[in-house]
């Protein structure tokens, strides 16, 4: 016979499905923690435990001084691993699509050069796409690719399959590199994410490689109230 869950579990479960069915709508303020313990037969502190835990989750806030809040659960990526953006969404539940805004053969300029290490003026393939999650944009995604590792890139039906999806399959990831800035919304990407041009967002330049060809260029912009990246570090001594 299954053991039944720990107690914070069990609270965890109670407010997330009272949260999905609308029970709790969004900014709606759930119990305190004094009368979660008494409901439950439990500690505050195991009551604590699960308002926390939902809080890392993004489903709940706590305001100071007011009690703890539904809110609107952001979407999340990973930051230290390289994960298809429509299996993120799916994964929660939600509804995939993208747009193809551009893809194009070009000359490499001097930044992407430099970024994909290949000489000025080569051939490149260019790649701009909003990804979006239940119809709003998430992501900004504009991407360069050295044709010698993915020559059939451009080809690809987006959408069926992301430009992650493509790479791995033809050059499996062997080492990435990461940096996230946060930078205003021009209005052009402000257009293209359906927000405010000067809204904060965050923006992540990418490099992959497979093995010691560095196989793409990436850069993602989110708009930062839609959007966040976690990281993790284990075994720290």
């Amino acid at each position: 016979m299954a053991s039944p869950a720990p107690r914070y579990r069990q609270i965890e479960t109670f407010l997330l499905d009272r949260i999905h069915r609308g029970a709790y709508p969004l900014h709606h303020r759930i119990p305190p923690e004094e009368q979660l313990a008494r409901d439950f037969g439990v500690s505050r502190m195991t009551a604590n435990k699960a308002i926390q835990n939902l809080v890392r989750q993004g489903y709940l806030v706590r305001q100071p001084g007011l009690g703890t809040f539904v809110t609107e659960r952001k979407a999340e990526s990973v930051l230290d691993e390289v994960l298809n953006i429509a299996a993120e969404v799916r994964g929660r539940g939600n509804a995939y699509r993208n747009e193809v805004l551009c893809r194009e053969e070009i000359e490499a300029d001097d930044e992407v050069a430099l970024r994909l290490g290949v000489r000025l003026g080569s051939r490149v393939f260019h790649t701009l796409i909003v990804h979006r999650e239940n119809e709003v944009p998430i992501q900004l995604e504009e991407r360069y690719v050295n044709p010698k590792w993915a020559p059939d890139y451009l080809d690809t039906d987006f959408s069926r399959h992301t430009p992650n999806e493509v790479l791995v399959a033809a050059c499996p990831i062997s080492d990435v590199e990461h940096v996230v800035e946060a930078v205003p919304l021009d209005p052009q990407t402000a257009t293209w994410l359906e927000t405010t041009p000067g809204a904060p967002c965050l923006r992540m330049t990418r490099r992959t490689w497979s093995n010691e060809h560095l196989v793409s260029y990436a850069r993602l912009i989110h708009p930062g109230e839609r959007y966040k990246l976690r990281s993790s570090m284990r075994n720290l001594r």
